[in-house]
């Protein structure tokens, strides 16, 4: 007979003529590794990344080289990346608005030469200007720049317009390109954004 109560483990009541009953031995689940043991992460990192191939240029090992046995291939979520600290306060090549400004006029020009206004066909156009915009200005070779490109079409309807941007930036280093073209029914505008980051 078993005593139950509220909140106390069962406990099996014998009586004298009977024998106690021994539970099946079932085997013992091994103790899992703590990753912050030194051995333990790499065993981590090979159940973890059993099934991935990945490839990463540098990991950052937590404690020492002992992981260095696994491989080159890690699992991107996993890895951490490092990249040498440049110690660059200012751009190797500095933002030239001239230069850009009449590399944009010209993809403007190019793209809109007999382009008659229509909203639907524009929605895709400023995409595909902004992408090759886009694409021209980074062949530039201006490193660590972000750029942003806006691409509006203006219906012309007699009305008078205003556009207006405002950023924080740094007035050394970052810059702006504004290029126009104007059709019999509508007008184009592009600017260009470059923002340094270090």
């Amino acid at each position: 007979m078993e005593k139950r109560g509220r909140g106390v483990k069962s406990i099996p009541i014998q009586t004298p003529n009977q024998t106690p009953q021994q539970a099946p031995m079932t085997p013992r689940k091994e103790r899992r590794p703590s990753m912050f043991e030194k051995e333990a992460y790499a065993q981590i990192l090979r159940e973890r990344l059993r099934e991935s191939i990945h490839d990463v240029q540098y990991v950052e090992p937590p404690f020492d080289d002992s992981i260095a046995d696994i491989g080159k291939e890690w699992k991107s979520a996993l890895a951490k990346l490092k990249f040498a600290n440049s110690y660059r306060m200012e751009p190797l090549k500095k933002f030239q608005a001239h230069s850009v400004e009449t590399k944009v006029q010209q993809i403007l020009t190019e793209s809109l030469k007999d382009v008659k206004y229509d909203d639907k066909v524009f929605s895709h156009l400023s995409l595909e200007l902004a992408d090759r915009i886009l694409l021209a200005v980074k062949e530039f070779g201006y490193h660590h720049y972000k750029f942003i490109i806006k691409v509006l079409f203006i219906q012309k309807t007699g009305q008078a317009i205003n556009i207006a941007s405002r950023w924080i930036w740094d007035i050394a280093w970052d810059s702006w390109v504004a290029a126009k073209h104007e059709g019999e029914s509508y007008m184009a505008l592009v600017l260009v954004f470059a923002l340094y980051y270090e």
